[in-house]
């Protein structure tokens, strides 16, 4: 069976409750993270150039758009601080391709928010087997998952949510392969959050225009010329999920930069050593990541967050690496943490996990400590939900967070994106 033929097969199927529950934290998230994206100054003049007509969804930081317009925008700001979350079995973002087309959709027709969460579920799902059927060679050549596989997620969800039939699916599944782009040329700048707008975006147009009864190509996926014939896929054996699905293994963001750096980080927080006692450190990771957030001599908050040597410094001199204020310009002159950088070494270790990390600190007494940490140790819902509400009152405060995750652990879908506006 295809790929295409899974997907249509799969936009059907019943969601489980556990799988939904994690989909509710994910959007907790990802709404906290978009109002606090769309204070940021450096996004004010695209988010204005975006409100130009009105509608019935919602847009971070206030106002209403059409529902396309509405889903780029969302997802645009709700990646802008590159603070939301990941599934490392595709190295993709799925939340803010997803989400954002969901949310939008279903304010334009009137959805409960449990259809909406199921439909996201299906979107992430669906993101996320994309991922893994276009494979590595996909990613690595240069194409970001995010925007490309993240834009079949949200055509799918999509179709979800508007009750399409097998033949509109397959043929929305058809109208973004003509659609979904991104590369990684844009990691450090403004258009790798937009990638994640444009993919929520196609999500929107392919469903609606199928919905319309616009028809494509029988399977513009995996087909002769298709989107993974043409865009590197590996066309990978996957299969969809039974008991275990892969939304399970989210992995959500409790540092304010690439989520490559974060088992390093995780693993430096257990360093308590003062910085004038550090030799050398040498930082061991998957190999992956060197192209992905090595950047040697960051310039910008932006490059910061896309670098090794200059947030292992930023952590070993107490600067909170959870903190957006953290990540500015500033910080990236910061001569105190460009001298420690400079003692820094970053080396590929094909023996490690793309969730893992080994720390070698070399002390100025000649002693040697070793420092090792994997995202995916395991985490209770509970454990997860305090985290992310901490993380979500760091953002916004409590005043606005509590209200926001009162909502979503709620029916009601209106709630919840009422608290857009950040006010």
């Amino acid at each position: 069976m295809s790929i295409t033929d899974q997907l249509v097969k799969f936009s059907m199927v019943e969601v489980p409750e556990e799988a939904a529950a994690m989909m509710r934290l994910s959007l907790f998230d990802w709404a906290a993270c978009g109002i606090a994206g769309a204070a940021e100054p450096e996004f004010a003049a695209f988010r204005s150039a975006q409100m130009i007509e009105d509608g019935p969804a919602h847009v971070f930081g206030g106002g209403d758009l059409g529902a396309a317009h509405a889903a780029l925008v969302n997802g645009t700001l709700s990646h802008a601080l590159d603070y939301d979350d990941t599934h490392f079995a595709h190295i993709g973002h799925p939340s803010v391709a997803v989400l954002p087309a969901v949310m939008a959709l279903a304010e334009t027709v009137d959805t409960p928010l449990t259809d909406a969460i199921d439909a996201a579920t299906i979107g992430v799902e669906a993101s996320v087997l994309v991922g893994l059927w276009l494979g590595r060679a996909h990613y690595q050549v240069g194409y970001h998952q995010t925007a490309t596989a993240g834009a079949f997620g949200a055509t799918l969800a999509a179709a979800r949510l508007l009750a399409l039939d097998k033949v509109q699916t397959r043929h929305a599944l058809g109208l973004c392969a003509s659609m979904a782009s991104g590369v990684k040329a844009q990691f450090g700048t403004m258009a790798k959050p937009l990638n994640a707008g444009l993919a929520a975006r196609t999500g929107v147009e392919a469903a609606l225009w199928a919905q319309a009864g616009m028809t494509a190509a029988q399977d513009g996926l995996s087909g002769p010329l298709g989107f993974g014939d043409t865009h590197h896929g590996e066309a990978a054996d996957v299969k969809l999920p039974r008991k275990e699905w892969q939304i399970s293994e989210i992995s959500h963001k409790f540092h304010a930069c690439c989520h490559g750096l974060h088992a390093m980080l995780e693993a430096l927080g257990g360093a308590k050593v003062e910085a004038e006692r550090i030799e050398a450190i040498k930082i061991r990771t998957h190999p992956r990541w060197m192209s992905v957030c090595n950047i040697a001599a960051p310039k910008t908050g932006l490059e910061v967050k896309f670098s090794y040597a200059h947030t292992a410094a930023m952590t070993l001199l107490g600067h909170g690496t959870g903190a957006i204020a953290n990540f500015s310009d500033e910080i990236a002159r910061d001569k105190d943490i460009i001298a420690l950088r400079a003692s820094i070494e970053v080396v590929e270790d094909e023996s490690l996990s793309e969730t893992q990390s080994l720390i070698t600190l070399t002390l100025t007494s000649g002693e040697v400590r070793r420092l090792r940490h994997d995202l995916m140790t395991p985490m209770t819902l509970e454990s997860r939900s305090e985290k992310l509400r901490t993380k979500a009152k760091a953002l916004l405060g409590e005043e606005r967070s509590e209200p926001l995750w009162a909502a979503v652990i709620g029916n009601d879908l209106d709630a919840v994106t009422e608290c857009f506006s950040g006010k």
